[in-house]
């Protein structure tokens, strides 16, 4: 077949300027910077369990000259921004996905099983199709106060998966043992929590995560909160940084809880008296580490109990592999053989480390799948709260 024959016979795209203008007015124009270096596609964590890689520079091309991919690969893109710290041109790789997403939906191109997700948020004001008079169901026993601005230092959040997920409910039982060791007063709100919104905007319907985000942020500020503790970095992220300006015009102070723990810690209220005699290595959540530069809190924590010490895997910090979870992850099937957490926690037991520690309540639940699955019988997986409970005075 001739060349000209091979051209009669390929698809041919044309260009639509409506979708570029679109493009541009969701993305603010960020791909455009993009120059086709391709650090993006070789930095991608795809690239570890692909054959052929997520090429995220092709995603950055058809960004900026108006065509739109429609293909499953669109929907692989974690969003944990590990291709973000080496673009020389500081596009935001995962704002571009989360258009592109944001159009798939438009076009009723979304991958099976999402919508259900909506719904689950629309009806159940939660992403685990759980109902919302169990969210508080985690605290029995507990005797968690309802929050009144009047009484209490901050709002305790507890988010979706540490109410509902089994593994992840221990995370949040952990928290409120450490913080009530700590002589804190903090109140949380119940069955009345909302949901942040964060697996919405995650996969990309933006008109929906401003409903949400919007009447969040108004029940918020009815019910006075000027300090908001959030146990999953994905919501603390979705409040510090795509929420309403509002929060920030009415001053809140929004900290993950490693960073209020390394607050408390350097002013004498957190005390940690019991020696525990482990090996750690730690797992940076994406949303804590490269989405908001905080590597040190949660390293703070641990460097500060006695008995513990601390290994780094060769890949932490802003280098750190991501776990899977994010982006919309946990609601779609990752095929054995292609999950991140397969390869972390075989690089958490190179460390020689007997507990792979981590921040995040995605993280803990994929990485303890994980470790299931390799057989890694001697690495713990813990989240940070638990093996601080453990050494805190009290407990």
């Amino acid at each position: 077949m001739s060349r000209w024959e091979q051209l009669l016979t390929e698809e041919i795209r044309v260009i639509d300027e409506d979708l570029w203008a679109e493009l541009v007015e969701l993305t603010g124009g960020t791909a455009s910077l993009c120059y086709q270096c391709g650090v993006c596609t070789a930095s991608c964590p795809w690239g570890l369990v692909l054959q052929v890689p997520l090429s995220v520079r092709t995603f950055m091309r058809l960004t900026q000259i108006g065509l739109h991919d429609g293909s499953e690969s669109l929907w692989r893109c974690t969003t944990c921004a590990q291709c973000e710290p080496y673009c020389p041109r500081g596009v935001k790789i995962t704002d571009v996905f989360r258009s592109l997403r944001n159009i798939a939906w438009n076009r009723r191109k979304v991958e099976k099983g999402l919508p259900s997700l909506l719904w689950s948020v629309y009806w159940n004001d939660n992403p685990w199709s759980q109902p919302p008079t169990q969210r508080s169901n985690w605290a029995k026993g507990l005797e968690i106060p309802v929050y009144d601005p009047e009484r209490h230092e901050f709002l305790l959040y507890v988010g979706c998966t540490s109410s509902y997920d089994r593994r992840a409910q221990r995370i949040a039982r952990s928290l409120v043992r450490l913080l009530k060791a700590a002589g804190v007063s903090f109140g949380y709100l119940g069955d009345g929590e909302p949901c942040c919104g964060e697996a919405v905007l995650s996969v990309g319907h933006k008109p929906y995560f401003r409903e949400i985000s919007q009447q969040t942020a108004r029940l918020f500020l009815e019910k006075g909160v000027a300090h908001l503790v959030a146990i999953s970095p994905h919501c603390y992220d979705v409040f510090k940084n795509h929420y309403p300006r509002m929060l920030a015009e009415n001053g809140m102070l929004i900290q993950h809880y490693s960073q209020y723990l390394a607050q408390i810690l350097e002013e004498g209220r957190l005390r940690f008296e019991r020696p525990l005699d482990l090996t750690v290595t730690f797992q940076d959540p994406c949303y804590l580490g490269r989405h908001n530069q905080d590597y040190q809190s949660p390293r703070r924590i641990l460097k500060a109990i006695p008995g513990v010490e601390l290994v780094e895997m060769e890949r932490c910090g802003v280098d750190g592999l991501c776990c899977g979870g994010g982006g919309g992850r946990m609601w779609l099937e990752t095929a054995a053989g292609e999950r991140f957490s397969d390869l972390r926690v075989m690089e958490a037991a190179q460390t020689g480390a007997g507990v792979l520690a981590t921040a995040c309540p995605f993280c803990i639940v994929c990485l303890e799948d994980s470790a299931k699955v390799m057989k890694t019988e001697k690495l713990q997986v813990m989240d940070l709260s638990e093996i601080a409970a453990l050494a805190a005075a009290g407990e």
